[in-house]
């Protein structure tokens, strides 16, 4: 069976956004409890934390000191503490996040101290202990994380005592022609990344399936999965199918695959939309391409988008949340799709999205605008709004 035939006669199960569960699957569906705006099935009980999981930016000196906060706070409340994901230099490596998760002794709570880079360290082994992930931030440019060092012991009180909310994000799972590799006479040059490298992705365990639809890999994706070019000198010429129909040929740069979540990472900065989280939505942006259709496509999850690498192009590398973890070859392919496992971001309060965007890049305070007049706040009547404006759009 040849590629464009296997990526194009069978359908992925996807979640029901009515439900937010998955058919066929033996599990309670998943589904929210918007009153109180957390998963019954993931609110934990007061006094639920019985271990904490620490991933820290070790090179900052105030993230050092607000995870020092954390390790008093566990200490006060009896509540054992375990550094994950630590970037050592003795040699021992990164492991893939099940490890990583069960050699802190399987924490029910990960807490992430730095920015955004840190908390998809956290996120990437939360996802796959199914556990819940709280940020705190020490960054530049947040998007992700949530409370600040000075909110952070309230903020653990809060989780502590069960008053918060769940964040469900979607996250992207794959499927490839074969395993991914590192090739060895790479690895001195990831020395000059952030941090060490991860190891390529284990094959999920499970039943054996037809190898036709490729080898399923053990790695989530919160923010996106990036194919990119490895040689200065040497274009990525892929091949993109969207439910196993070629949808377009590129040689670029770099080629993104990003949730909504993503889209205010590296797909932003190579033009793609900013796209609400609260949208489920795979985002497909081209790195400087060398064709004139140079734009982005907003997807559903019902799609999957697949990418082979062509006869004639150079390796492409592949990166998940930011870190390498495969190389491809000519005639390699791997499938992205949406995960039926969501990445549960602790909230406070509900997240205003778009403030945080706003802030995020002084969108109120541009110069040019402020010198004809200042805006309002916001725009609130004083009194409910009508039917058609508080239930907005089609009743079926």
């Amino acid at each position: 069976m040849d590629f464009v035939t296997v990526m194009r006669t069978k359908s992925i199960p996807i979640m029901n956004p009515a439900s937010r569960s998955f058919p066929g699957t033996a599990a309670a569906p998943f589904r929210w409890n918007w009153s109180l705006g957390v998963s019954r099935r993931f609110r934990l009980a007061v006094g639920m934390i019985h271990s904490i999981g620490l991933v820290v930016h070790a090179g900052k000196p105030e993230a050092l000191a607000a995870a020092q906060t954390v390790r008093d706070w566990a200490a006060q409340h009896q509540i054992p503490t375990a550094d994950i994901d630590v970037w050592s230099t003795d040699g021992n490596g990164r492991l893939n996040a099940a490890e990583e998760a069960l050699r802190a002794g399987q924490p029910d709570l990960i807490v992430t101290v730095g920015g955004d880079g840190t908390f998809l360290r956290g996120a990437r082994v939360a996802a796959a202990a199914d556990v819940p992930v709280l940020g705190v931030d020490v960054g530049r440019v947040g998007f992700l994380t949530e409370v600040t060092v000075e909110q952070l012991t309230d903020a653990l009180d809060h989780v502590h005592a069960g008053k918060y909310q769940i964040d469900g994000r979607l996250t992207l799972t794959m499927r490839a022609s074969r395993p991914l590799e590192i090739p060895t006479d790479m690895k001195p040059l990831l020395r000059y990344g952030r941090g060490p490298a991860l190891p390529s992705p284990k094959v999920r365990p499970g039943t054996p399936e037809p190898l036709g639809w490729g080898v399923p890999l053990d790695v989530l994706a919160l923010n996106d999965v990036v194919f990119e070019k490895i040689a200065r000198d040497r274009q990525a010429s892929l091949a993109v199918y969207v439910t196993g129909r070629l949808f377009a040929s590129y040689s670029a740069d770099a080629l993104i695959v990003s949730t909504s979540t993503g889209s205010t990472a590296y797909s932003f900065a190579a033009g793609g939309p900013i796209v609400s989280p609260q949208l489920d939505a795979l985002i497909f942006t081209p790195v400087a391409p060398h064709m004139v259709f140079n734009r982005s496509i907003v997807l559903s999850i019902a799609d999957r988008i697949a990418v082979e690498v062509l006869e004639h192009s150079g390796q492409v590398g592949v990166s998940v949340d930011g870190a390498l973890r495969g190389v491809l070859d000519p005639g390699d392919w791997i499938c992205v799709y949406a995960s039926r496992r969501r990445a549960k971001l602790i909230r406070r309060k509900d997240t205003d999205f778009l403030g945080r965007v706003r802030d995020r890049f002084q969108l109120a305070d541009a110069p040019a605008a402020l010198a004809d007049g200042r805006a309002p706040e916001g725009y609130t009547p004083g009194e409910p709004p009508p039917s058609d404006m508080a239930h907005p759009g089609p009743q079926d």
